[in-house]
């Protein structure tokens, strides 16, 4: 939708996404077999998740919504292609976009629904690394009055102005949608119906996406306004989130079990806006990635210091392979196909085939 205007990559195309190109074939044993989907019975497993164990992060969500999150910087077509590959075969996906550059506004989002309509999955699209308009609404953290209010006018929280503006941006677009999907119809077929209302919202992105993701979810949790969905949000993954909201742990305690952050350790982002900038923090759980996989952090990556860190770490990603092993960080571990490499099952195949 740019601007309020609809682009579907439908149920028809997505199902014809099932063979040719879309499912390259591997040799095994002399014979063609083809290698996906990545996850067999893939809308039932993330219709299941987070049920037994609703505050417990599941491998294969995050292998799923990471991946997502990192082709919703492509258009919507590679977007349907890779959930195709991943085990969503005769979904349906929308995307809704909206941009103002002198406003610094460049919201995308995607909306992919699993062809039963149990199951949707709304990614945020991080900053585009040639996109200037992103890369200044970054910066724009704002002032104290930049805030939000939780659960129908309640307590108020300090969010960052430049991530709030974009979720803001294509907000009632998405909310439209999704109210379609509690309700049981196809999401880019105004009169088609599935065979399931909605069960399960998962919320995720990389980079600015995942900040956008968490403050959506801030603004649905707990309201009677959008109840038929909120109700229905399992959890928010996000991969290389920067901060987005100035709010003690524990001052949302209905959300922040449902937040899993993924975080490389050389990761400069995690640990934005620095302090100069203001004050924020993270809250959620906070999974890093080390030797043994990804483990749980007892706290989260705390605010950057000196703002000088970031033209450093910019400019390591770019030094020889030796000198930029030595750094703290290093901007080059923030790109999204770093977060799906450590994300994947190591029994699974890649989104490649491979």
């Amino acid at each position: 939708m740019e601007s309020g205007i609809g682009e579907t990559a439908a149920r028809a195309a997505s199902n014809v996404m099932t063979s040719g190109t879309m499912r390259p074939e591997r040799i095994v044993g002399g014979t063609c077999e083809p290698p996906f989907p990545v996850h067999q019975g893939l809308a039932d497993s993330l219709a299941a998740a987070h049920v037994a164990r609703p505050h417990e992060r599941d491998a294969t969500v995050a292998h799923v919504l990471g991946t997502c999150a990192g082709y919703a910087y492509a258009e919507s077509d590679t977007v349907a292609t890779m959930m195709v590959r991943l085990g969503l075969e005769g979904h349906a996906c929308v995307r809704i976009a909206q941009r103002v550059d002198a406003m610094l506004i460049a919201s995308t989002a995607y909306l992919v629904q699993s062809q039963c309509g149990r199951v949707v999955i709304l990614c945020y699209r991080g900053t585009e690394p040639t996109n200037l308009t992103n890369w200044l609404g970054d910066a724009e953290v704002g002032s104290a009055a930049s805030s939000l209010s939780l659960a129908d006018g309640g307590t108020r929280v300090r969010v960052h102005a430049g991530f709030h503006r974009n979720v803001r941006a294509t907000f009632a677009d998405v909310v439209r949608e999704l109210a379609a999907a509690a309700e049981g119809r196809s999401l880019g077929s105004p009169d088609g119906r599935v065979d399931h209302g909605l069960e399960a919202l998962y919320v995720t992105g990389h980079s600015l996406g995942g900040a956008m993701a968490l403050l959506f979810a801030l603004m649905i949790s707990g309201t009677s306004r959008h109840r038929a969905f909120a109700s229905r949000l399992r959890a928010v993954y996000t991969f290389g989130q920067p901060m987005a909201v100035d709010a003690s742990p524990g001052l949302i305690p209905a959300l922040e079990p449902m937040v899993f952050r993924h975080v490389l350790p050389r990761d400069p982002v995690p640990a934005l806006p620095p302090t100069a900038w203001g004050r924020f923090t993270h809250i959620g759980q906070e999974y890093r990635y080390g030797l043994t996989g990804w483990r749980r952090a007892e706290s989260p990556v705390e605010q950057l210091a000196r703002a000088r860190e970031i033209p450093r770490s910019i400019l390591n990603a770019l030094a020889p392979g030796r000198r930029r092993g030595f750094a703290r960080w290093s901007f080059g571990e923030h790109a999204p196909h770093h977060y799906i490499a450590a994300l994947r099952p190591g029994e699974r195949v890649t989104e490649f085939g491979d």
